[in-house]
């Protein structure tokens, strides 16, 4: 199998609780908290662990709670590639509503970053990354980081050899969907991020596999895949279009089935699975993760068996 290696520039300690009802003004009582290592990066590693892969984690963390997500990653058996950074990381928290069932998702900033820091983060990630493996540059960036950061690290990335997946939002997400001549191998998204970077609404399959399509003729990305909730996932080259429906599966919580997708997707890719396969296993792990609770990820007995049922079709 090749190598992976995930990269976390704005990682976050997860609190997952659940509340009887959650309502203003009000002192409420959650249940004892689980706790998670979080950020985009962190979670595919870890998604990619549970589906029986291995990968290693290059993560930027700072102060006491960079170190808690240090030590639970350790505990986790993942390969920790530490690299530390000023400040204190981040923490998340995520509470749901036993009544209604909806859930809550509060992210709180970490501290921002200086030009030093970005550049000592660059050349981090590019002495850790192997030619001829995969890398991976899943989640937000810290403040301060410019929005080219990862289209530029993507590109670096390639130049060296490796093939770059990128899972990204807002302003960066914008700079990857540039042509580029080091441009990544996968270019993921999800649908109000693709809306978003199209301008316009894609009210079906057809216009998110046409967008993903127009995205990778130009240069953006050779692949590119357009996430669409219980729709399931389109990924598209210049020449290939594909359609993974997603299982029908009772939801507990969203948290974590974007980075499972990423890890189920990426992990087949290392096996050298053919893209509908890839993209069926993707789509797979990332139903199993909406079928846990709090920031649990996907359970890999529950991945295999939707396998069966998230075949991937021509669009």
């Amino acid at each position: 199998m090749r190598d992976i290696l995930t990269v976390t520039l704005n990682p976050a300690l997860d609190l997952a609780s659940e509340a009887p009802r959650v309502i203003p003004n009000e002192k409420l009582r959650c249940d004892p908290a689980h706790t998670d290592p979080g950020g985009g990066g962190i979670n595919v590693s870890r998604a990619i662990q549970l589906l029986g892969g291995s990968s290693r984690c290059f993560v930027a963390l700072g102060g006491s709670t960079g170190q808690r997500i240090a030590d639970l990653l350790g505990e986790a058996g993942l390969d920790l590639i530490q690299h530390k950074v000023p400040g204190e990381t981040r923490t998340s928290l995520a509470v749901g509503d036993k009544t209604t069932g909806d859930q809550y998702r509060f992210m709180l900033p970490g501290p921002p970053w200086f030009p030093a820091d970005v550049a000592a983060v660059e050349a981090g990630v590019l002495a850790a990354a192997e030619p001829g493996g995969l890398a991976v540059l899943s989640g937000s960036l810290p403040l301060g980081a410019p929005p080219a950061l990862m289209a530029d690290l993507a590109a670096r990335l390639t130049g060296l050899g490796a093939e770059v997946i990128v899972d990204t939002s807002g302003p960066a997400l914008h700079q990857l969907t540039r042509a580029s001549e080091f441009a990544p191998k996968v270019l993921r998204m999800n649908h109000f991020e693709a809306q978003d970077c199209a301008g316009h609404p894609l009210n079906s399959l057809q216009e998110s596999a046409d967008f993903a399509a127009a995205l990778a003729k130009s240069g953006a990305a050779q692949i590119v895949i357009v996430a669409r909730g219980p729709e399931g996932s389109v990924l598209a080259t210049p020449t290939e279009r594909w359609h993974s429906r997603a299982a029908n599966v009772p939801v507990r919580s969203k948290v974590g089935a974007g980075d499972s997708f990423v890890g189920g997707f990426t992990y087949a890719l290392a096996q050298g699975l053919s893209l509908p396969e890839c993209l069926t296993r993707g789509v797979a792990a990332g139903s199993a993760a909406v079928m846990t609770e709090g920031t649990l990820l996907c359970r890999p007995e529950d991945a295999e068996r939707l396998i069966a049922h998230c075949p991937s079709t021509r669009l």
